[in-house]
């Protein structure tokens, strides 16, 4: 742990275009908060409230950002990427993409409000969490969080009568299941909300990580309506209707398939996974036999970096899609590795375009894992809304870390300070500040030894931030 003797010159350097979000002094608990989610290892407020040897408070001051101060979540996001549009490396692009992804925030215990048990795929268990939804942007020089949402569990009481209220009748066989069988009950009242979207009022009563990435696509077309840029996500969020929405809206999007999709052929229907496979012995027989390959050789250019993909690419029709570019793709020229497929509402892109869209789908889930190292799941808040505001901070540190890596005259004053080349990833900068921080402790008790204090005396507040618990 350092102990902070002054704020890291990242946090002041930023802080000015966030001061009008904030009264006087939530802003100095601001500065607090981000200061110590940067640089404490321990991200709990109670951790990150240590660290301060002269801005020392009672931590419930800190506390009472998140819980109490009347600070608007929308206001500090639009001056998070107004901070972002006042350095060019990291203003949006007309090259840049949009990416969807959800990751959970896993807690031990249910003492959290809107807390859910959900299956964790990575660990192949069921875990106490919140679910973060994220619309990411991404170019060849930066990415950043542009919009998220916690997702909140159904209210099943509230979706049934909602549904009994607009006229939509159950299964007089499926009632008992409420008292008998739970969760299949919440998954055929579900089914029944999702077979019936388009009555009036239905979707308003519960808003599913798909009725959220809808939201996020018309906020964004909101704040930049000039700004065309296509969307990738991964299989879970290829869905018909999801993709039927993006269609209406105008917006372009690159999906992955799942395998057991089927595609509608002239020799009849034939699931995707089925396909990828004829079309890869088809490519090996053609290659042995010295004929045109079936998989292309697509080389495109990712974070100043070139990767060659394997690529067959063509229109086809997709049940529940309609006629889509279907991808299919390998990383390995002897297509040794497993297929990825992907579909477009654009038919007349070619390989290289829709790769390197999808390609920039990676970054969302890169921002999912570094930002929990900031801070993003070390939350011990049960109040709903203060943990949003704990989240929108943690996306606040995670883009002035990536501010940072494109400010030249930021990297420019640290360097005279520091002789560190800090060309650096997130992780680096996070790590740069720290060592900030170290500096300016090592001047703080140089100064004091100039001016005539004993190390003890210099060493007693120090020693109180390092040893309280």
């Amino acid at each position: 742990m350092v102990p902070l003797v002054a704020f890291p010159q990242i946090v002041d350097h930023y802080a000015p275009h966030f001061a009008t979000v904030f009264s006087a002094d939530a802003f100095v608990q601001f500065k607090r908060y981000i200061s110590g989610l940067i640089v404490s290892e321990n991200k709990t407020i109670e951790g990150m409230n240590r660290l301060f040897v002269y801005e020392s408070r009672n931590q419930s001051s800190l506390n009472r950002l998140v819980t109490e101060s009347p600070f608007a979540l929308t206001e500090l996001n639009q001056r998070r990427l107004a901070m972002l549009d006042s350095v060019p490396g990291t203003q949006l692009k007309p090259k840049g993409v949009l990416s969807f992804d959800d990751t959970l925030l896993t807690h031990y215990g249910h003492h959290f409000e809107q807390i859910a048990i959900l299956y964790d795929h990575t660990e192949d268990r069921w875990v106490w969490a919140h679910n973060l939804v994220t619309m990411h942007y991404s170019d060849d020089q930066t990415d950043y969080p542009i919009v998220f949402e916690l997702w909140r569990p159904a209210d099943l009481e509230k979706i049934e009568q909602g549904l009994w209220a607009a006229g939509i009748q159950m299964k007089e066989s499926k009632i008992p299941l409420k008292e008998s069988e739970p969760v299949k009950w919440r998954q055929y009242l579900l089914g029944v909300w999702r077979r019936n979207l388009k009555k009036a009022g239905v979707a308003q009563l519960y808003d599913s990580k798909l009725r959220i990435a809808e939201r996020q696509c018309q906020q964004w077309a909101q704040m930049y309506p000039d700004l065309k840029l296509p969307i990738a996500f991964d299989s879970w969020y290829t869905q018909p209707s999801f993709c039927r929405f993006l269609d209406e809206q105008g917006f372009a999007y690159v999906g992955a398939l799942a395998g057991d999709e089927e595609l509608h052929l002239q020799t009849g229907k034939e699931k995707v996974g089925d396909f990828a496979e004829r079309l890869k012995a088809e490519h090996q027989q053609a290659v042995k036999t010295g004929q045109p390959p079936v998989f292309l050789p697509t080389t495109i250019e990712f974070k100043g970096t070139k990767e060659t993909y394997y690529t067959y690419c063509r229109t086809h029709r997709l049940h529940n899609f309609g006629k889509v570019r279907l991808l299919i793709s390998h990383r390995r020229a002897d297509l040794s590795d497993s297929p990825v497929s992907l579909i477009s509402n654009r038919r007349h892109w070619q390989a290289k375009g829709i790769v390197r869209i999808y390609r920039h789908r990676w970054p969302v889930e890169v921002y999912h894992e570094e930002g929990k190292a900031e801070g993003l799941d070390q939350y011990q808040l049960r109040d709903f809304q203060a943990i949003e505001r704990h989240i929108a901070l943690v996306a606040v540190v995670y883009s002035l870390l990536r501010a940072a890596q494109q400010d030249t005259a930021l990297q420019q004053s640290l360097q005279r300070e520091l002789e560190l080349n800090l060309d650096g990833s997130v992780p680096f900068w996070r790590r740069a500040t720290q060592a900030q921080s170290l500096w300016n402790l090592a001047l703080f008790i140089g100064a004091g030894l100039a001016q005539g204090q004993t190390l003890q005396e210099l060493m007693k507040p120090l020693l109180r931030v390092v040893c309280a618990r």
